[in-house]
């Protein structure tokens, strides 16, 4: 990763405003939703959905890619007059290196505690996959088909994939529940390439929700974010856009539910249900930030949002960093992160209050190194 001091863009090519916004909004959920004070005592809306259905914690993942699509709108542009050779070297080393980040965030601090402790984690069965590793192929896969193919096409593919993903998770996945955590296909093809010890285990057992074959339909997620970005530089930041973006929204999450008895909504087999669902949802969300800050001009609350949008993917990092070290530094024989939560806020609050409020501090000292870096004009980037 690179700092580097971001010049005002013309207004030919400057992002608009609302896409900032979103990405902040969606980093700020994103950290408040990975650290609570416990995680014994959280808020239902800020856990996932324990396997079928939908929470608000589950939109962050898939808005994060979609996004990604977004900015991808604006970034992939500058690659039309490039060589092939160029384009796929940017895309390809990036990709590389994302994916390279979300290892070593695995493997960090790179000890543990045993019996008190600091030993040497046993790498061996480290975790291969990840939130940024699947942010890394998704943005590889779907910058390559944007790249290559044309938009009519791209949506067909598109829609050809999510129905082929349904067929796939049907046809190989062990009947009578396909879709179950112990029966799903998406589980069967992780084991085929990866040892168990390597998968997550947060289920109970050997079950990684950012595995390969789940990785597939995500792209559309990419997808979608660059064409919803596409049509808004065509469309302009009107009343117009928004009633189109609501609408498709509303078709999208009206296709998700009719379809879901069938294919059920669930993040972690990221189903074509769940893709349609939370870009629906995405739609929506994007099209009210349209309508509140250019149709409006209410503006003056966005930047909160905009310090973590300008260096997401960083402070997204640095939140893990910083929470992992809490976890293995000791006071008084108890972990940094529950000495600070049971001395600073236990001691004033209820168990659930006392863990939301622990989470809303960590997000706004997140909020505070993006601030920093901001005001610096630091923009680091991969």
């Amino acid at each position: 990763m690179k700092g580097t001091t971001q010049n005002t863009a013309t207004p030919g090519k400057q992002r608009y405003l609302a896409l900032d916004v979103l990405r902040g909004m969606t980093i700020a959920l994103m950290i408040l939703v990975n650290t609570p004070g416990s995680w014994s005592t959280i808020y239902a809306p800020f856990k996932h959905a324990a396997w079928h259905g939908f929470t608000i914690t589950d939109l962050v993942f898939p808005t994060f890619l979609f996004v990604v699509g977004n900015a991808g709108s604006f970034s992939l542009r500058k690659y039309e007059k490039q060589s092939e050779a160029a384009f796929l070297k940017k895309v390809v080393k990036r990709s590389l290196l994302i994916f390279l980040i979300g290892l070593l965030l695995n493997a960090f601090p790179f000890v543990t505690r045993e019996a008190g402790e600091l030993v040497l984690k046993d790498f061996s069965k480290l975790r291969i996959m990840g939130v940024l590793q699947r942010i890394a192929l998704c943005y590889l896969f779907g910058s390559l088909l944007l790249h290559f193919l044309k938009l009519k096409w791209i949506l067909v593919f598109s829609s050809f994939l999510l129905a082929t993903y349904w067929l796939v998770m049907w046809y190989f996945g062990t009947h009578p529940d396909p879709y179950s955590l112990e029966h799903n296909v998406a589980l069967k093809f992780d084991l085929l390439v990866f040892p168990a010890e390597n998968l997550w285990r947060g289920f109970g057992r050997a079950f990684d929700p950012e595995g390969l074959l789940s990785t597939i339909p995500a792209i559309i997620n990419v997808i979608a974010g660059y064409v919803a970005g596409k049509f808004i530089q065509n469309s302009g930041n009107n009343m117009n856009t928004v009633l189109k973006l609501a609408v498709a929204g509303m078709i999208l999450l009206g296709v998700a539910l009719i379809w879901s008895p069938y294919f059920p909504i669930n993040k972690a087999i990221w189903t074509s249900t769940f893709v349609l669902y939370s870009t629906g949802w995405d739609l929506l969300i994007l099209g009210g930030l349209i309508l509140t800050i250019e149709v409006f001009g209410i503006k003056k609350w966005t930047y909160f949002f905009q310090a973590f949008g300008k260096n997401p993917l960083f402070i997204f990092i640095m939140s893990g960093v910083l929470v992992m070290l809490m976890a293995v530094i000791l006071i008084e024989n108890q972990s940094m992160k529950a000495w600070i939560f049971n001395n600073f806020y236990l001691t004033w609050l209820s168990d659930y209050n006392a863990s939301l409020v622990f989470a809303i501090s960590y997000m706004l000292l997140m909020w505070l190194i993006g601030y920093v870096l901001d005001r610096n004009k630091i923009y680091i980037k991969v």
